[in-house]
């Protein structure tokens, strides 16, 4: 541009803008007959940080408007030029006003399928509407009615109608409030689903209820939400799941009425009472086909009746219809008999009636599918898949996939997810009645058993592959009972997976074998779940498995069981900076491993007292019991327990300025390390003489062992290890001055450390300079 006038006719990104800029910056050093003013002159000139004149000069940022006037002022611009880049400026920001969101956000959009029968609701369609055409407030729509009336097929089907609304998403939770087993979603519970909807790390999320709800609220202000509360128990818990911002809209449906939520938080009460005449014979129309009911006028409207127009009666009589195809004159026949027995339908409940209607789908099954649809009722939920339903019912999977179709068919049971199949809580009640009046004690146990072996033994196997075990407890895992087929993930992507899909079923079938009597699975089950849980984050589940595979093996009697499981309570309690628990569960395991003669135990226990005594600062101290670790280690020929000591040496020697020494150990350990296949270990082998070597100054050889330590980390998961190395990676490159970089790897750092929660990132901030 030289001397003459900028032009900022073009100027329609901030990348344009930060040009115009620059060419001001190079006029300026020629009319100044010097070189170009530095980032940290031009901040030393300002008074702003050289990092944002940085973003500014680069396009990375858009400038405020006062300062975007000062800067050019500094650099010599005209008025003609400071107005031409002012208006620049403002084209850039309208334009991004008017920008789309970026397409990589997360969006959820939970809405089950909506109800392709649907059928009336006029008047409630349009009163929903109503509400959220102008609010200046949250809108809460709270839908009661008797249970089977069509409360959730209401809000799902006016949810699809409006979700263009909602561009911020629409999140979806069934608080199973009236579920027959008494089990009511908690509210922390449902909180910690949606907030993992929306992008927040579970780590992040803090174990308060009332933190949970603050985040949460936080996390949604602003935002253009739809949130659908099904099968609410009672005002105390739809209340923490409210979003606190007036762009929002909430659905709640309930058997009861809320009236606590409507007088003391402004909730619309929509009593939804039977279905009027019409549209209960439009339901069935559109399930049986139009010109099926009007051949049979008389039987249709004896259906309708017999059904009380209650919307699930009318569908699973439907279904039977559309199975047995026989007349609807038969079905209208049968229906005179069992329809008396629904009474008048009122406020109360319904399930005798509607166990009448279930009869009808469950008695046109095979055995063999009637037979799955009982045990079913025995698993804890809050899905299950083809794998575990074979194993379940000890049959063939092709066969097993052969009745979940027809129980799908028979809207006994729902394919929510491809491969994911649930049921209303009706339903799994009516399972679980029919199971326990129909099958043998010995046989319901037995099924328990299958089910309980097909998740501990998949759930061992993906631990496997996370990080290979050998703890002598490991070797005790007993082979499946006949029937159970257990899922063998083959790598490591497949293992993570598995462990994510299943996450919140291994917690309730750990539950369950924990209450039931089951303590061989509850304590192998905990124990296979831990190093998913801790790399993952989900520290407080890390927590609470851990504590039932203590007591379950307290119940077996089994010294080495509880050995182990002090010792991986021990870890769980680590890292939530519960030191004198994990002191006290760590002294526990060492009596219990020295009393039976279990020198690999003491060893590993040694180990993890030094881990221990490290997070404490206790360099000394950890030094002390690697090296115990060591010695027993070599004694008892137990390469990986050696390998992990010789890094634990090398690591306290380095912490003590002792870079040389630390060196000799670590390259002993990864060498083993290598040959074991030890990818966890490698890591954090590699990750040792990264440390090592820059203290030692040699910056370029610590640079590549830690890029080989993050390699690692990500593709193990390891959040917390990564954001650990990106923090030293940083140091790294600051000495070798590229503070560019190195502030890179410090915000990635920052980053991660933020989203666990975790207090690493007062440190990272520090180096950042940042409040």
């Amino acid at each position: 541009m030289g001397g003459g006038t900028l032009d900022a006719a073009g100027a329609q990104t901030s990348d344009d803008l930060a040009g115009l800029l620059r060419a001001l910056r190079r006029r300026h050093a020629r009319q100044q007959r010097g070189g170009e003013l530095t980032y940290r002159a031009l901040a030393a000139r300002t008074g702003w940080s050289h990092t944002a004149i940085a973003e500014y000069l680069t396009g990375k940022t858009l400038p405020p408007t006062d300062r975007l006037d000062a800067l050019v002022r500094l650099l010599g611009a005209t008025p003609a030029e400071q107005g031409a880049l002012a208006t620049a400026r403002d084209r850039i920001e309208e334009s991004r006003r008017r920008a789309p969101r970026a397409p990589d956000r997360l969006v959820p959009r939970q809405l089950p399928a909506d109800v392709a029968s649907f059928a009336g609701r006029d008047d409630e369609l349009a009163g929903l509407d109503k509400l959220v055409a102008a609010p200046t407030a949250v809108v809460v729509a709270a839908i009661s009615g008797t249970a089977g009336v069509g409360k959730t097929a209401l809000a799902v089907h006016w949810a699809h109608r409006v979700a263009e609304r909602f561009d911020d998403g629409q999140l979806y939770v069934n608080l199973r409030g009236f579920d027959p087993g008494g089990q009511a979603l908690s509210a922390a519970k449902a909180l910690r689903g949606f907030l993992d909807a929306l992008g927040v790390p579970a780590a992040r999320v803090p174990a308060d209820l009332d933190a949970q709800a603050a985040l949460y609220r936080s996390v949604l202000a602003g935002k253009r939400i739809l949130v659908v509360l099904d099968n609410a128990r009672d005002a105390g818990q739809v209340r923490p799941l409210l979003p606190g911002t007036s762009a929002a809209a909430v659905l709640v449906t309930s058997r009861n009425q809320l009236t606590s939520l409507v007088s003391l938080d402004g909730a619309h009460p929509l009593p939804l009472g039977l279905l009027t005449r019409d549209a209960a014979s439009r339901l069935l129309a559109n399930r049986l086909g139009v010109d099926r009911v009007a051949a049979e006028p008389e039987a249709a409207e004896v259906i309708v009746a017999a059904c009380a127009r209650l919307p699930l009666a009318l569908s699973i009589a439907a279904a039977r219809a559309q199975q047995s195809g026989f007349p609807l004159a038969t079905l209208a026949t049968e229906l005179g008999t069992a329809g008396q027995r629904f009474g008048v339908l009122d406020a109360g409940d319904a399930v005798g009636e509607v166990r009448a209607v279930f009869s009808w789908s469950y008695t046109a099954l095979t055995a063999t599918t009637a037979g799955l649809f009982r045990l079913l009722g025995l698993h804890p939920g809050p899905d299950i898949t083809m794998p575990a339903a074979a194993s379940l019912a000890g049959l063939p999977a092709d066969e097993v996939h052969r009745l979940l179709t027809e129980l799908t068919r028979a809207n006994l049971l729902t394919e929510y997810r491809p491969g994911r199949f649930t049921a209303h809580d009706l339903l799994r009640a009516y399972a679980a009645e029919l199971s326990a009046g129909t099958d043998p004690e010995p046989d319901r146990r037995a099924a328990t058993t299958r089910m309980l072996d097909h998740y501990t033994h998949t759930t061992h196997a993906a631990d496997e592959l996370l990080r290979p075990h050998s703890d002598p407890a490991d070797h005790l895992l007993t082979p499946p009972t006949a029937g159970v087929r257990p899922e063998r993930p083959t790598t490591h992507a497949e293992a993570m997976a598995w462990l994510t899909a299943e996450h919140p079923v291994l917690l309730a079938a750990l539950r369950q074998a924990a209450s039931a009597g089951f303590d061989a699975h509850a304590w192998r089950l905990g124990r296979a779940l831990d190093t998913f849980l801790d790399r993952q984050g989900h520290w407080h589940d890390r927590v609470e498995t851990c504590r039932a595979a203590l007591l379950a093996a307290e119940r077996l009697g089994d010294p080495v069981a509880q050995a182990v499981a002090h010792r991986f309570l021990a870890g769980a309690h680590t890292v939530v900076s519960q030191y004198a628990d994990a002191h006290g569960h760590l002294e526990r395991a060492l009596e219990l491993y020295v009393r039976s003669g279990d020198t690999e135990g003491e060893a590993r226990t040694h180990q993890n007292l030094a881990s221990l005594w490290d997070r404490q600062g206790e360099t000394r101290k950890a030094l002390d019991h690697s090296k115990r670790t060591l010695a027993l280690a070599q004694a008892a020929g137990h390469r990986r327990a050696q390998a992990d000591a010789l890094n634990a040496v090398g690591w306290c020697h380095a912490q003590l300025g002792e870079h040389i020494r630390a060196l000799a150990y670590c390259e002993q350990a990864l060498e083993l390390l290598q040959q074991l296949g030890d990818r966890a270990g490698e890591a954090a082998t590699w990750d040792s003489l990264g440390f090592a070597h820059h203290h030692l100054g040699q910056y370029g050889q610590a640079v590549e062992y830690y890029e080989r330590t993050l390699d690692l980390t990500r593709d193990l998961g390891d959040r917390w290890g990564e954001a650990d190395t990106l923090s030293r990676l940083g140091d790294t490159h600051d000495a070798l001055g590229d503070p560019t970089s190195a502030r890179a790897d410090w915000h990635r750092a920052l980053d991660i450390f933020t989203a666990l929660n975790h207090p690493d990132a007062a440190t990272v901030r520090a180096k950042l300079q940042l409040p």
